[in-house]
C-alpha cells in the first residue's frame, strides 16, 4: 500500500478537535468540537468530572451528548407516524442503535464568552431518521456551578422523534466509588436483560440494594440502570449526590428529565473510578415503547438542562 504524505502547511487536527474553555465562580469546563463534548470540569482546581485528554478521544461516553435520542434502540428499528425505519447499529455486539447520532460529528461555536459557550450542529435528513434538525447545547459556569442546556429545532415539514441525554461521569475525590456516599433520590429502578440490557420490566427500589433515597455507602453495587420517580424540589429540580471523604459532587435535572442512567462502568477497563450519571428526557428503548418520547412538530424547539455543582 502506497504511503502518502500530508504537505507540511496542513496541521494535525487533535482527535477531539477545537477546544472551548470557559471559566466563573471558581469553576473551569472545557467542551470540545468533537461531539460538542464537556471534556473537564473543575472546581477551584479540583476535578469534578473524569473526563479525557485532550489528545485523546472520549471513551465510554465521557462528557458525550445522546442527541437525538439516550441510551439504546433495540434492532435499531422503531415506527413513527406509521412508517418503519431502520437506524444503523452503532453497537453491534447487543444489536441496538445507541446514543444518538451526534457524538463524533463536529459541533461548531454559535457564541464564545468567557463564561458560557453555545456550540451547534445540524444534524440532516438521512437513512432512519429522515429530519433535519438544529441541534444545540449551551455550557455556562457561575457561582452556581455549570449548567447545560440542550436544545433541538425541527427544521423538517413533518414531526419528528426526539429525546436528549449526557453522559458525564462524575467525581468525589479519588475512588475507588465503594467508599463514596450516594444520594439517588429516585423510586423506581428499569430492570434489563443481562445480554443486551434492554428494558425487562421495572421494580420498587424499596427493600432492594438499589435504595438510595437516603445517603449511604455506594459499596459494591454495580449498576446500570435507568432511575425514575424522582423526588423533586420546589423548582422541579431531582439532585443527586455524591460524597467522598474529602469532596462532594452533585449532579441536578430539570423537570424534563424523568429519568436518570446511573452507571458504575464495571464492564470496561476503569471499573469504579467514577459515577455517570446520565440525565435522559426519557428511557432506554423509548422510541419504542413511546414513553416519554417528545413529538417534535415542524419548526418547534424542545430545551432541557441539567448541571453540576462542587461542594
Amino acid at each position: 500500500m502506497a504511503r502518502v504524505n500530508a504537505p507540511s502547511a496542513i496541521p494535525c487536527a487533535i482527535p477531539s478537535g477545537e477546544q472551548f474553555t470557559i471559566s466563573g465562580g471558581g469553576y473551569t469546563a472545557i467542551a470540545t468540537e468533537s461531539g460538542g463534548a464537556l471534556r473537564l470540569v473543575e472546581y477551584d482546581g479540583r476535578p469534578v468530572l473524569d473526563g479525557f485528554a485532550e489528545s485523546a478521544m472520549s471513551s465510554g461516553g465521557r462528557g458525550q451528548l445522546l442527541m437525538p435520542w439516550p441510551n439504546r434502540i433495540r434492532d435499531g428499528k422503531y415506527s413513527f407516524g406509521g412508517t418503519q425505519y431502520q437506524l444503523p447499529l452503532t453497537e453491534p455486539a447487543r444489536h441496538n442503535a445507541s446514543h444518538g447520532l451526534a457524538r463524533w460529528v463536529a459541533w461548531s461555536p454559535v457564541s464564545v464568552a468567557s463564561d458560557e459557550v453555545t456550540l451547534g450542529y445540524r444534524l440532516m435528513a438521512q437513512t432512519g431518521y429522515p429530519w433535519t434538525l438544529d441541534l444545540r447545547v449551551t455550557y455556562r459556569v457561575s457561582t452556581d456551578g455549570l449548567e447545560v442546556t440542550q436544545s433541538a429545532t425541527n427544521l423538517a415539514a413533518t414531526a419528528a422523534p426526539y429525546a436528549s441525554g449526557a453522559h458525564p461521569y462524575l467525581l468525589a475525590g479519588h475512588g475507588p466509588i465503594d467508599e463514596w456516599s450516594l444520594h439517588l433520590p429516585a423510586s423506581t429502578r428499569m430492570l434489563s436483560d443481562d445480554e443486551r440490557l434492554l428494558p425487562a420490566g421495572r421494580e420498587d427500589v424499596g427493600g432492594t440494594p438499589y435504595d438510595y433515597r437516603e445517603a449511604r455507602r455506594i459499596g459494591e453495587t454495580v449498576f446500570n440502570h435507568a432511575f425514575g420517580g424522582l423526588e423533586r424540589d420546589a423548582q422541579g429540580r431531582a439532585t443527586v449526590t455524591i460524597t467522598g471523604p474529602d469532596a462532594t459532587t452533585q449532579l441536578w435535572v430539570d423537570a424534563r428529565h424523568p429519568w436518570l442512567m446511573v452507571y458504575s462502568a464495571d464492564d470496561t477497563s476503569t471499573p469504579r473510578v467514577a459515577l455517570a450519571v446520565e440525565p435522559m428526557t426519557a428511557p432506554v428503548d423509548a422510541y419504542n415503547s413511546t414513553e416519554n418520547l417528545v413529538t417534535l412538530e415542524p419548526g418547534a424547539t424542545y430545551a432541557a438542562s441539567w448541571g453540576i455543582r462542587a461542594r
